[in-house]
């Protein structure tokens, strides 16, 4: 089972936030301009780099127990609240314009579509279901 295969369910909730963060910053734009939609960028681009950061961690090695299996997913999920939080320090941090209510909704959908990650079946499932009904 190769890179792709293994995280593409993670993949495509990043997408997914890519997809949502690029219509939070343009319904942005229009309600405050340039600064809300840079706003609502920033805090959706904070999520969608953590969770890529989450997936291609998860993707990276061989599991064989149990163990293993939570170890790297407990550091992932550390790697991606450290990325989180200094992300949130540093866009808030540098970005002296910012939209509070762009970038915290932002923020606040990016975590949500993230958590979706549990609804997107892997290429494993698909083949399971589809022996599975004929």
């Amino acid at each position: 089972m190769g890179f792709a295969s293994r995280a593409s369910p993670i993949y495509t909730v990043v997408r997914w936030q890519l997809i949502a963060t690029a219509a939070l910053a343009l319904a942005a734009a229009f309600l405050w301009g340039r600064d809300g939609a840079v706003s609502a960028a920033l805090g959706g681009a904070i999520n969608a780099a953590a969770g890529a950061a989450y997936g291609w961690w998860i993707s990276r090695g061989q599991l064989r127990t149990a163990g293993e299996a939570l170890r790297t997913m407990f550091r992932a999920e550390a790697i991606k609240v450290v990325l989180i939080l200094a992300g949130l320090w540093i866009a808030l941090s540098v970005y002296k314009d910012m939209v509070y209510v762009a970038f915290f909704a932002a923020f606040v959908v990016t975590v949500g579509v993230f958590a979706a990650a549990i609804a997107v079946p892997g290429a494993d499932d698909n083949k399971t279901r589809l022996a599975g009904d004929k």
